[in-house]
């Protein structure tokens, strides 16, 4: 075929050949674009994900103000209730108050240990362990227990050993560990 008859032959067919081209270049369109279907799959995945979190944090923002204050008021309360290892004499006077409070005696100072040594160094508190020894009767005990445990001071007792003797009259002894809750 030559020249001259091929342009014959299109002006004969143009709405053919106009066709032909036009479903030669969709063809090639589609193939070129079916192997960016996986990424457009996952790109769309990616935007829907980060689409909807987003929509909720508008929804969470809504009340973030009124959370934040009870953060920080759960925060001062907790700071009020901590007990810091540089305050020995404030320490003890929370033990010996306790102590006129329940009727117990003291038989022996309190010792607080300074605190170990922290196991990880994010750790904004550290427990301050303390030995007890206290003497009384089985109320006067047990009520200064419920005084530690749910006293100013945020307290875990350990472990607690309760000694009597033969007679019924005297006083009971009472060894307890505790850990306070404090800063360093």
């Amino acid at each position: 075929m030559s020249k001259d008859e091929l342009l014959a032959f299109v002006r004969k067919n143009p709405i053919g050949i106009g066709c032909g081209l036009l479903s030669l270049v969709v063809g090639g369109c589609a193939y070129y674009r079916s192997g960016q279907v996986a990424e457009s799959e996952a790109e769309l995945l990616q935007k829907s994900m980060e689409g909807q979190r987003l929509a909720s944090n508008l929804r969470n923002a809504n009340q973030l103000q009124e959370h934040y204050e009870a953060l920080v008021a759960a925060n001062k309360v907790i700071d009020a209730r901590l007990v810091r290892a540089s305050q020995l004499t404030i320490n003890l006077r929370y033990f010996y108050k306790i102590e006129s409070e329940t009727g117990v005696k003291l038989t022996t100072d309190p010792r607080i240990s300074p605190p170990a040594v922290k196991k990880d160094a994010k750790a904004a508190f550290v427990p301050l362990p303390c030995n007890l020894s206290v003497q009384g009767t089985l109320p006067q005990l047990l009520g200064f227990l419920r005084r530690l445990e749910s006293g100013t001071h945020y307290c875990r007792v350990l472990t607690f050993s309760l000694a009597g003797s033969v007679d019924r009259n005297s006083p009971l002894n009472l060894s307890v560990s505790v850990e306070l809750l404090g800063l360093p």
